[in-house]
C-alpha cells in the first residue's frame, strides 16, 4: 500500500461522504456506522488487489452499505419525492462502477444528488 497513497485518501473520503448521507437521512447510529466500517475494510482489501480502482471506491462503498442495510434495516436511501406518492423505493447508485457516483431515482430516471450530498 505504500506505493498507492491515494488508497487511504479515497477510503477516508468514501467513509466521510457515506456517513454524511446516512446522517442526512437520520440513520447514522452506531450499528450503521459499523456497517460503513465493514464496507471500508472490505474495499481496502479490494483496492490492494486493484489500486487503479480508487476512483470507483466511493460508489462501491455506497452500494455495500446499501446492501448491508437492506439485509438488516430496510431500503436506504428512500426516494423522497416518490415516497410522497405512496411508492417508497430506494435510490440506486449510478454508475455502478465508475467515477463521480450519484443517487438516482430509477422510477423517474433523475439524478437526486451526488453520493455524499443527500
Amino acid at each position: 500500500m505504500a506505493d498507492h497513497p491515494d488508497i487511504e485518501a479515497a477510503l477516508h473520503r468514501a467513509r466521510a461522504l457515506i456517513l454524511a448521507d446516512l446522517s442526512a437521512r437520520d440513520v447514522a447510529d452506531a450499528a450503521v456506522v459499523s456497517l460503513v466500517e465493514d464496507a471500508v475494510t472490505h474495499r481496502r482489501w479490494w483496492l490492494t488487489q486493484w489500486p487503479d480502482g480508487v476512483e470507483f471506491v466511493l460508489g462501491l462503498v455506497a452500494q455495500d452499505v446499501q446492501d448491508a442495510l437492506l439485509e438488516g434495516w430496510g431500503r436506504w436511501p428512500l426516494c423522497s419525492s416518490c415516497a410522497a406518492d405512496g411508492d417508497p423505493h430506494a435510490l440506486s447508485v449510478e454508475p455502478e462502477l465508475g467515477p463521480d457516483p450519484h443517487w438516482v431515482c430509477g422510477k423517474e430516471g433523475v439524478v437526486v444528488a451526488a453520493v455524499g450530498s443527500l
